[in-house]
């Protein structure tokens, strides 16, 4: 008997100290997250803030902080509640989702407008892993921006600096100002960073005394035709081997019709040295890791296709700038405001999520001998990534879904745009890889030119088509394969000849080769084995365009 009045009375002592805990953990809720989804919070979310909660035994506190919020439950998809917003009016633009980062336990994400006075209702969230999100500050601005100082231990999202005990400043002189990218410092990383404009001013800021000097003003230093109508757009900036890489993606009209050349990506290797342009088209993202190669990921487009530049920072013998080309799964990312920012992340530990004009792929952070072989598609979207993070678990993408950027589109409405929660792996059951490109497009080409590779692995049906535009004369093409992927670069894997194409001007100026069923390569890239339009004559115009279905 004697036992089970010890067993009652120790499941007694259970249920009191399981309900101590639950009214203990209720009241930790309602005094310190008790906030308005509009406003800052009644009180500030820190650790320090942690030390006056509702006393309980240290040991039900320790149980709380393990248990992380009782019921396990699974979600996946969206949540109307957790979407950001702008205000209605009287001046509307947009309401995107422009950088996601998980720090100190928490997931903080910022929003923008299009530019600085372009409405109100942007703000800075921080997220709990029980999904209660809470407007931390209120600004009219635009940030796309995030970074790990690692030296200081502290996040910088927009303007804001976040140090692990969830404490916010701020770099005032950028509150009203358009950043797009946050890069570390060449000559002072441990107390310094570069922090990039959208439209050409590039700082560099203490983290500590919080206190921006501008450097430079990209449009100058890189010869953006602004006087003839391009509208700079500075989109991405990454520091690695030694230099500086800033993107911009400006394209419209004339880019398209390759009047002007707007767009850029240029590099910058400390002071004492002189921008160099690597590219002007447009470019909206840079990327690398500090292992593994120290290759850097360069994400841009032309008329033709999606271009991927790639630097290999290890091996001396390609220190250089490649260059590879990739289809477009849409053209409604073509114009330089439809873009917002497509990402190179790593969501899964050292492999890349890269999402890139409505096609998700993956890639990997290797560039051994040269060579760019760990990449291939997933998926093709429509939903609008300004950015994705990996956060407990989950897939966390951003978007920018509803936006009348200056009522120039009447039935949208407010702004908004909502968060997406899911399993990496989840991406392969969205649209099937899809899209079109070309590695030459009304292009002049000689005898002995060969065509930047063009991705071909992961997708299905293949086709090539190819078209002499000049009045006369003719071309023999071949069309090359590499298998391995490895493009060229590890000594006997070579590109293999797969079919050649005869042009004739007055008989035959356009071909086609459909690739059979179930036939794929890594890369394809054209040949020119002879070209000649005239005796005085020996280039051709001519266009190569891949269509994948």
């Amino acid at each position: 008997m004697g036992r089970i009045y010890i067993i009652l009375f120790a499941i007694t002592m259970c249920v009191i100290e399981l309900d101590r805990s639950q009214v203990c953990a209720q009241e930790m809720v309602n005094s310190s997250y008790r906030l308005d989804k509009r406003s800052k919070p009644t009180r500030p979310l820190t650790r320090s803030a942690e030390a006056s909660m509702p006393k309980c035994s240290p040991d039900t506190h320790e149980r709380l902080r393990r248990t992380s919020g009782g019921t396990p439950f699974q979600v996946n998809g969206i949540f109307p509640s957790l979407a950001v917003v702008a205000d209605s009016g009287p001046v509307r633009s947009e309401s995107g989702i422009g950088a996601l980062m998980p720090w100190a336990d928490r997931l903080y994400m910022v929003s923008y407008l299009t530019a600085p006075g372009g409405g109100t209702g942007a703000g800075l969230y921080m997220m709990y892993d029980s999904f209660e999100m809470f407007k931390m500050v209120d600004h009219n601005s635009t940030f796309a921006n995030r970074l790990l100082h690692r030296q200081t231990n502290q996040l910088i999202i927009g303007a804001w600096v976040i140090d692990m005990e969830g404490n916010i400043k701020n770099f005032t002189q950028l509150l009203h100002v358009r950043v797009a990218a946050t890069a570390e410092h060449l000559t002072s990383p441990e107390s310094m960073v570069y922090m990039l404009g959208m439209d050409g001013p590039l700082w560099e800021c203490d983290v500590t005394s919080l206190l921006c000097t501008q450097l430079f003003d990209l449009v100058k230093e890189l010869n953006i035709p602004v006087s003839e109508g391009e509208e700079p757009q500075f989109k991405a900036a990454h520091t690695m081997n030694g230099r500086l890489v800033v993107a911009s993606n400006t394209f419209d009209l004339n880019d398209f019709k390759g009047l002007l050349h707007g767009g850029r990506l240029a590099e910058w290797k400390g002071p004492g040295n002189s921008w160099t342009i690597i590219s002007d088209t447009a470019f909206v993202e840079v990327t690398g890791r500090r292992n593994l190669g120290q290759v850097i990921y360069a994400l841009g487009w032309d008329y033709r296709s999606v271009i991927l530049k790639v630097y290999d920072g290890t091996e001396t013998e390609y220190n250089y700038w490649q260059t590879y080309r990739l289809p477009k799964a849409s053209h409604a990312f073509d114009h330089l405001w439809q873009t917002e920012w497509p990402r190179i992340r790593e969501v899964e530990t050292e492999r890349y999520l890269m999402d890139m004009h409505g096609m998700f792929y993956e890639l990997s952070p290797l560039g051994w001998a040269g060579s760019t072989w760990g990449i291939r598609p997933i998926s093709q979207h429509l939903r609008v990534i300004p950015d994705f993070t990996s956060f407990r678990g989950f897939l966390v993408l951003g978007g920018n879904q509803v936006s009348s950027i200056y009522d120039n589109n009447v039935v949208t409405g407010q702004s908004q745009s909502g968060l997406w929660f899911g399993k990496t792996d989840d991406l392969w059951s969205f649209g099937k890889p899809q899209g079109w490109g070309a590695v030459w497009r009304q292009d002049s080409v000689s005898t002995g030119d060969v065509s930047d590779p063009y991705l071909m692995t992961g997708f299905d049906k293949k086709v090539v088509h190819v078209a002499q535009h000049d009045a006369t004369g003719q071309a023999m093409l071949t069309v090359q394969v590499d298998f391995t992927g490895a493009a060229g670069h590890r000594g006997v894997e070579q590109w293999m000849t797969l079919t050649s194409l005869d042009l004739h001007s007055a008989e035959t100026p356009y071909r086609y080769y459909v690739f059979p069923d179930g036939y794929s390569a890594h890369w394809v890239r054209i040949l020119v084995d002879s070209c000649s339009c005239s005796i005085s004559q020996t280039s051709c115009n001519i266009t190569a365009y891949f269509t994948y279905t």
